[in-house]
C-alpha cells in the first residue's frame, strides 16, 4: 500500500454534503445565515458587557467568555465550510488540517469549561449572595479564564504531536466539512491505539469532568433554591438559571447527538452524519446570544438603549 509519511506533508480532502454536491450552492445559503447570526449575536454580547459599566459583574464576564469561544468555534470552520459550498475548495495541508483541528476541539473544550465556570457562579450566587462579590473579584475571573486556556491547550498539544508521528494512507479523504481528530485519526496506516486512548481520555477530563460537575453544581443549587423560605423568592432565584440551563443543553445534546450518528447511524443517508456534524458545532454559537438576550434583562435593556441611541442619531 502506498502511503505519506508526515515528513512528505501530504494533503487531504474535506467532503460537503455526501449524495447532495449538485446543492451545494443552495445549501450554503443557510449555512451563510447561521455563521452571520452567530458572528453579529456574539460580537453584539460581547461589545454590550465590555461597554456598559452596569454589566461589569462575573455573571456577564462569563457570558462575555462563552461569546469569546463561540467566535472563535465559528472562525475555526467558516473558511472550510464555505469554501467547499461555493467553490469546491477541498484541498487541506496537514499542517492546515492539524491547526484547523487543535482550534476546534480548543474553543469546544473551553465552551465546556466556561459552562462549568458558569455553574460555579450561579452556584455561588443563589447559595452565598452576600460573598458573591468577594468571592467572585476581577482576578479570580481572570484566573479562571487564564485555566479555561491553559486546561485545553495542555490537554490538546499532545493530541496534535501524537498524529504528527502517524504516516498517512494514500487514501486521504476526510468525512467532514473541517479537520475533526477522530476523522484525520483514521486515514493512518500507522498504530493509533495511543491516539485513540488519549482522544478519550481526552473528551472525559474536559466535557466528561464538566458535565459531571455541572450537573452536582445544578443538585447544590436546588437544594439552595429549596431552602428559601418564600415561595417568589424561590422563583426569582431559579429563573436566573434557566439561560444557563439552556446553553449547556443546546451544547451537550448535539454532542450526544453526533456521537449516537457516528455509532449506530450505518443505514441513514451519508449526509446526514456531515449535518449532523456541522451543525453539532454551529448550534451554540448561534442559540446562545440569542438565549442571553431573550432571557436576560439587564442585556435586553442595554441592547434596546443602543438602537434607541442610533434612531436619535438618525
Amino acid at each position: 500500500m502506498s502511503f505519506y509519511h508526515n515528513s512528505t506533508l501530504p494533503t487531504f480532502l474535506l467532503t460537503g454534503v455526501p449524495g447532495l454536491e449538485w446543492a451545494h450552492a443552495w445549501i450554503s445559503i443557510p449555512f451563510c445565515c447561521l455563521y452571520l447570526t452567530a458572528l453579529s449575536g456574539n460580537t453584539l454580547i460581547l461589545f454590550v458587557v465590555l461597554t456598559e459599566p452596569s454589566l461589569h459583574e462575573p455573571m456577564y464576564y462569563f457570558l462575555s467568555m462563552l461569546s469569546t469561544t463561540d467566535i472563535g468555534l465559528c472562525i475555526s470552520t467558516l473558511v472550510t465550510v464555505l469554501g467547499i459550498f461555493w467553490v469546491n475548495a477541498r484541498e487541506i495541508s496537514l499542517n492546515a488540517c492539524l491547526s484547523q483541528m487543535f482550534f476546534i476541539h480548543l474553543f469546544t473544550f473551553m465552551e465546556s469549561s466556561v459552562l462549568l465556570a458558569m455553574a460555579f457562579d450561579r452556584f455561588v450566587a443563589i447559595s452565598n449572595p452576600l460573598r458573591y462579590a468577594t468571592i467572585l473579584t476581577h482576578a479570580r475571573i481572570a484566573q479562571i479564564g487564564m485555566v479555561v486556556i491553559t486546561r485545553g491547550t495542555v490537554i490538546l498539544t499532545p493530541l496534535v504531536l501524537l498524529l504528527k508521528r502517524l504516516s498517512f494512507c494514500h487514501s486521504h479523504v476526510l468525512h467532514h466539512s473541517y479537520c475533526f481528530h477522530p476523522d484525520v485519526m483514521k486515514l493512518s496506516c500507522s498504530d493509533t491505539k495511543i491516539n485513540s486512548a488519549f482522544g478519550l481520555f481526552a473528551i472525559i477530563s474536559t466535557a466528561g469532568v464538566d458535565s459531571i460537575f455541572i450537573l452536582l453544581s445544578y443538585v447544590l443549587i436546588i437544594r439552595s433554591v429549596l431552602n428559601i423560605a418564600s415561595p417568589e423568592e424561590r422563583k426569582k432565584a431559579f429563573s436566573t438559571c434557566i439561560s444557563h440551563i439552556t446553553a449547556v443543553a443546546i451544547f451537550y445534546i448535539p454532542l450526544i447527538s453526533l456521537s449516537f450518528v457516528h455509532r449506530f447511524g450505518k443505514r441513514a443517508p451519508p449526509f446526514v452524519p456531515t449535518l449532523v456534524a456541522n451543525l453539532y458545532l454551529l448550534i451554540p454559537p448561534v442559540m446562545n446570544p440569542i438565549i442571553y438576550s431573550v432571557k436576560t434583562k439587564q442585556i435586553q435593556k442595554v441592547i434596546l438603549k443602543l438602537l434607541c441611541s442610533k434612531r436619535t442619531h438618525i
